[in-house]
């Protein structure tokens, strides 16, 4: 029984990781697209194959998902609360998604992560909650949006008296480089998350010990989000892309760059499970600030925070009612 519980647990997860590919997708490209620095199908197979090598630069994330959020019971209850959390963060994604709304996939499976355990009375880790989520999701925007104003603030000063046209066919190039990196971030960053809760599911149903990423995980993880990638979130793409600032190549490349070095900072020296949507989300308001604040459509972003705000609160929503729904099957 455990066993076919964990083959279930284990295809839930690919297809969490797969929603998460083509709803962040636009995390990668959006920018770059929308200033013609790439076709879009370009930049998704791009996006997609970097997001595949990122998935093997290391595992520190998905060590904090697997055992730094919550503890699950041993055997098909603590499976059951693994499956919940999944369920939970798919249907978040997938109503986010739809809504075109560039919500944190990383904050929805967290968010189901702790709906589950709530709702089987199991033990969250609430330290390891405010210290490797909750403070990182503050934090993480305020620096991407501080930054990639400055950055932007350096090209401005730097490039002021270059020919415009010049300088836009410069960075259009360069923002294959920014693109690139940071979709070599999102897969460092997210694949390790899913990596991280089929562990778990390993862990909890007694088939591996410790929270040493098998080699087939990390294989299975990178493919599924790759895989998603290259479906691509085209509606969740025009909103990062063109409803909150009509970008230019400087700006798009600023936006990427800035957002590609908070992803490995926190990945490699924090291990922690940032969101590569409210980075990228911030730095663009970053760089679109720098025009002038009217140039950003705060309404659009503000639309954005109330999503942000209630990615965990509704996903552990959404994982407390599909446990209830699915624990009959332990009784």
């Amino acid at each position: 029984m455990e066993l076919a519980a964990v083959i279930v647990v284990i295809v839930v997860a690919l297809v969490f990781d797969y929603t998460n590919g083509f709803h962040d997708a636009a995390n990668a490209i959006a920018t770059s697209v929308s200033t013609r620095a790439l076709a879009p199908r370009t930049a998704l197979i791009m996006a997609a194959v970097m997001n595949l090598i990122g998935a093997f630069l290391g595992t520190e994330v998905a060590s904090t998902v697997g055992k730094g959020i919550i503890e699950a019971p041993q055997g098909l209850s603590g499976l059951v609360v693994v499956l919940s959390a999944l369920v939970g963060a798919i249907i978040w994604n997938l109503l986010t998604w739809w809504f075109g709304l560039p919500s944190s996939s990383s904050h929805a499976l967290i968010g189901g992560l702790v709906g589950a355990a709530l709702a089987s009375a199991g033990t969250v880790q609430w330290s390891g909650v405010l210290e490797k989520v909750v403070i990182p999701m503050v934090v993480s925007p305020i620096v991407g949006f501080v930054l990639a104003a400055l950055v932007m603030i350096a090209l401005l000063w730097i490039f002021k008296d270059a020919r415009p046209s010049r300088v836009s066919r410069g960075f259009r190039v360069a923002q294959t480089l920014s693109a690139a990196a940071m979709a070599l971030g999102h897969g460092l960053q997210d694949a390790q998350k899913t990596m991280g809760v089929i562990v778990l599911a390993l862990v909890v149903g007694g088939f591996h010990q410790g929270f040493e990423i098998p080699w087939w995980v990390v294989l299975l993880a990178a493919g599924a989000l790759s895989a998603g990638t290259y479906a691509g979130g085209w509606r969740i793409m025009r909103t990062l892309g063109r409803r909150i600032i009509d970008l230019d190549p400087p700006r798009g490349f600023a936006a990427e760059a800035t957002a590609s070095a908070v992803l490995y900072t926190t990945a490699f020296a924090f291990a922690a499970p940032i969101s590569t949507t409210q980075t990228i989300t911030s730095a663009i308001l970053g760089v679109g600030a720098t025009k002038r604040l009217s140039a950003v459509r705060w309404g659009v972003a503000g639309n954005i925070l109330v999503a942000w705000v209630l990615t965990i609160p509704m996903a552990a929503l959404s994982a407390a009612l599909a446990f209830w729904a699915l624990h009959p099957l332990i009784d």
